[in-house]
C-alpha cells in the first residue's frame, strides 16, 4: 500500500514542480531579497510558473478595462480589442526583458535570459494579487470612496515596482546604485529596440509596397 503512495505521489514530478514554483511567489512578495536569489539561482521558480504569472496581468488588465467602475476608468468598451491589449502589455515586457539582458555584456550582468524573464514575471504578482479584486471592489463603492481605491491602486503598482528593482538585482548580483544605473539604461535601450523594429517595419512595407506597384505595373503592360 505504501509502495502504491509513493509512487502516486513522484507520478507527476513536473506537475509537482510547477505547483511548487507557484506557491514561492508567496515568499518572494514578502522576502523578495531572499526570494529572487533563490528564485534564479537556486532554480526554485520555472519558466512554467512565471508564465502563468504573467498570463494573470494580462488577464488583470483585461479585466479592468472591461468591468471596472465607470467611475474609476475611462475605457470606451465599443472599441477595446483584448488581443490589442494585451500585445500592447505583453511585446513591451518581452523587450523590456530582450533590453536588460543585451545590456549584461556592459554591465558584467550575470543573469540569464530565462533569469530575467522569470524574476521579472514573478515581481508583476502584486498586481493582480490587488488590482483584480479591485474590479469587483470598483462596483460596490461609490466615488467619494475613490481614495481607497486609488491608495490600493498606487501601492500594488509601487510593490511592483520595488519588486522589479529588487529581482534585477539580485538576479544580477549588484549594487542598489549599479541595478538604477542598469535600470535606466535597460529603458534607453528598449526605446532604441522599438525604434529599430519600427524603422525596420516601415521599410519592409514600402519594399512591399514597392513590389506590389511594381507588380501591377507589370500586369497592366502586358495584359
Amino acid at each position: 500500500m505504501s509502495a502504491i503512495k509513493f509512487r502516486s505521489k513522484k507520478a507527476h514530478p513536473k506537475w509537482d514542480k510547477y505547483v511548487a514554483s507557484m506557491k514561492y511567489a508567496k515568499y518572494v512578495l514578502f522576502h523578495p531579497f531572499d526570494g529572487f536569489w533563490d528564485l534564479t539561482h537556486e532554480k526554485r521558480g520555472s519558466v512554467a510558473a512565471a508564465s502563468t504569472y504573467l498570463f494573470l496581468f494580462l488577464f488583470t488588465r483585461i479585466m479592468q478595462l472591461m468591468f471596472t467602475n465607470f467611475q474609476f476608468i475611462n475605457a470606451p468598451l465599443q472599441y477595446i480589442n483584448i488581443f490589442e491589449q494585451a500585445a500592447s502589455l505583453l511585446l513591451p515586457f518581452l523587450i523590456l526583458c530582450l533590453a536588460n539582458w543585451s545590456m549584461t555584456t556592459l554591465f558584467d550582468g550575470k543573469g540569464r535570459f530565462v533569469d530575467i524573464y522569470i524574476a521579472m514575471c514573478y515581481a508583476l504578482v502584486p498586481f493582480t494579487l490587488i488590482q483584480l479584486p479591485l474590479v469587483f471592489v470598483s462596483n460596490m463603492i461609490a466615488f467619494d470612496e475613490a481614495a481607497f481605491y486609488t491608495v490600493l491602486m498606487s501601492f500594488s503598482n509601487a510593490w511592483c515596482v520595488m519588486l522589479v528593482f529588487v529581482g534585477l538585482m539580485q538576479v544580477h548580483d549588484y549594487s542598489p546604485s549599479k541595478t538604477l544605473i542598469f535600470i535606466i539604461v535597460t529603458i534607453v535601450g528598449a526605446l532604441i529596440i522599438i525604434f529599430l523594429l519600427l524603422v525596420f517595419f516601415s521599410l519592409l512595407g514600402d519594399a512591399a509596397s514597392y513590389f506590389i506597384s511594381l507588380y501591377r505595373e507589370i500586369a497592366f503592360r502586358l495584359y
